[in-house]
């Protein structure tokens, strides 16, 4: 059991950004119904060398049941889907489950579909997940993946894309911490952040510290 009263409880919040391509909507905490009746852009799809994180609306729809769940979408005309971001609890096989229950929620995705980059709409999205004080309580974490990356769209390189995703987390409090976690450091550019609440206890943070290692205190 949660800690605390889950997301889902909370009504979701609209607010609109301007972009020189235009006026965006943002929507919080998006339900399976609200994703239901959007349409996801085409180009979260299949490239050469990079695959969307999800490409199927379908995906969102199914996380958005998730207790716990926060989908931030970014809409044009309404319900047309052109970026998303997502806050969703680790699962029970995941070491981050370990530190305790309600505490870890993974930042687990923000994409914006390639016509749309470079607008500032991913650090809106951000903002957004980020805004529910609930979090101050939490460790909200993620992990980055060189080989989920869109380099060929951005034409960076791994540690230039890197650097970047430093540059969009850092403002809201998120830092870089070390792990054994195999699939962080199968690659030297992939990396674990994390943003640790303002009321996140010592013992908390130490339990945090261990289990980035695989070990249990």
């Amino acid at each position: 059991m949660h800690p605390n009263p889950p997301f889902e409880r909370y009504p979701s919040e609209q607010r609109v950004v301007s972009t020189d391509k235009g006026g965006i909507l943002l929507e919080s905490f998006c339900s399976a119904q609200r994703i239901e009746a959007c349409t996801l852009d085409p180009q979260f799809g299949v490239y050469a060398r990079y695959k969307s994180l999800y490409t199927r609306k379908e995906s969102l729809v199914q996380l958005a049941e998730t207790e716990g769940a926060n989908i931030v979408l970014a809409l044009i005309h309404g319900n047309h889907i052109i970026g998303f971001g997502l806050l969703v609890h680790p699962e029970p096989e995941e070491r981050w489950s370990r530190v305790g229950p309600g505490i870890m929620i993974e930042l687990k995705a923000i994409e914006v579909c390639r016509d749309w980059r470079s607008t500032g709409i991913a650090r809106h999205i951000v903002e957004m997940l980020l805004s529910h004080p609930r979090l101050e309580d939490m460790i909200v974490y993620l992990v980055g993946y060189s080989w989920t990356w869109d380099l060929d769209g951005t034409g960076k390189s791994a540690q230039e894309y890197r650097q970047m995703l430093f540059r969009l987390f850092e403002p809201f409090g998120f830092r870089e911490f070390q792990t054994n976690e195999p699939n962080i450091c199968l690659k030297p550019e992939n990396m674990l952040m994390a943003r640790i609440g303002s009321r996140v206890s010592t013992d908390i943070q130490n339990r945090f510290k261990w289990i980035r290692f695989g070990v249990e205190p």
